[in-house]
């Protein structure tokens, strides 16, 4: 039995990374899916208040069940941060083995089922590789614990009862690369009723009951996680075009400077300002197009950084419609982390690098 569950826990714990391929990870920002499955270890319940003969007995019980299985799905959404919320339903199963009352054991049939939501908070950590994303969790819910078909000696009791629960996750994210926005996780979950349940069954064909005491189950999951929306890809630089050598060198472009606050796209006061200018001298001159380009520091990852520096072209641009030009006269490009305009290494928060430049052409 030992060597088959290290058998088990070293399939589980090698599966994501047979399936994920170097990829850039990253962390989610938005709406999410995911779905996981896996190995459920439940701890023995304790039972007290045992009803026999109509009366309550002295005797104390302990409910133990064979190792089983769980699912879980959920809904959430990322911040783009590190930190997540999401909504999880979940299943499990275990069937009973024994159940010990006083120094007597009595052979179980039957198995418990339990089912129930949780809210869940995550972090994911970024440890500067590119393959996976560390991230630590914890829920709280509410949890409905069915006895189905519990006979044990005299005892048979078969019940739905409920509880609060709550749940620590320790788990790790592979970025799938062939699928932008896909992962595969593999985590460890401990899973915890905190209040007792009240069963009422039988007890050699006449009524019994018992109090059950809270129980916990240690589990093994892997399973997909999915981003709903992934960034846009970062496009390429614009290729140089050489001028005709018969042709008269074309004027300077004139260009603008509109920088930004660390992870942010709204514009300052000085900002106003700039763009205000931009537009004040797009009306005065023969300008025929205003490219608004975006850039980032490298503080983010890329295809973070890539949604950043888009976002922040769009609010420029729409300034310099509200400042008088023509919207067709405009147009947007997002380099992300691209084109530093001071030269810097991954993660560096380099105030001039979170720019937008507005150049009059």
């Amino acid at each position: 039995m030992k060597f088959r569950n290290a058998l088990l826990a070293a399939t589980v714990m090698a599966a994501p990374v047979v399936f994920s391929h170097v990829a850039s990870a990253q962390p989610v920002t938005g709406p999410y899916v995911s779905l996981g499955a896996g190995y459920n270890m439940e701890s023995s319940q304790k039972a007290k208040n045992l009803i026999t003969h109509g009366h309550v007995s002295g005797d104390t019980a302990r409910i133990y069940t064979n190792n089983g299985y769980d699912v879980t799905g959920a809904v959430g959404y990322g911040f783009g941060n590190g930190f997540r919320a999401e909504l999880e339903g979940d299943f499990m199963k275990n069937g009973f083995d024994k159940m010990r009352v006083g120094g007597t054991d009595f052979a179980s049939g039957g198995h418990e089922g339990r089912y129930g939501a949780f809210a869940n908070a995550y972090y994911d950590f970024n440890v500067g590789l590119p393959y996976l994303y560390p991230y630590l969790g914890a829920g709280i819910g509410w949890q409905e614990s069915a006895f189905n078909d519990l006979n044990a000696g005299p005892f048979s009791f078969n019940k739905t009862r409920g509880a609060l629960a709550y749940q620590g996750i320790a788990g790790l994210s592979f970025p799938i690369s062939a699928v932008p926005g896909l992962s595969a996780t593999l985590e460890y979950r401990f899973v915890a009723l905190a209040d007792s349940r009240k069963y009422n069954g039988a007890f050699e064909g006449m009524p019994s009951g018992m109090k059950v005491g809270s129980e916990y189950n240690n589990q093994i999951n892997v399973g997909l996680r999915y981003q709903l929306f992934t960034p846009a890809p970062v496009p390429p630089a614009p290729a140089p075009v050489a001028a005709p050598v018969a042709a008269p060198a074309p004027a300077p472009a004139q260009t603008y400077l509109v920088f930004f606050d660390w992870n942010q796209y709204n514009l300052t006061s000085r900002a106003l300002q700039v763009v205000s200018q931009a537009a004040t001298a797009s009306h005065s001159q023969n300008v025929t197009t205003l490219n608004v380009s975006g850039y980032t520091d490298t503080s983010g990852t890329p295809q973070y950084n890539q949604g950043l520096s888009m976002r922040r072209a769009q609010a420029v641009a729409a300034q310099l419609v509200v400042d008088g030009v023509a919207k067709s006269e405009i147009e947007i490009h997002a380099y992300g982390d691209t084109h530093l305009l001071v030269p810097t290494g991954p993660g560096v928060r380099e105030p001039q690098n979170r720019r937008v430049e507005i150049v009059l052409q």
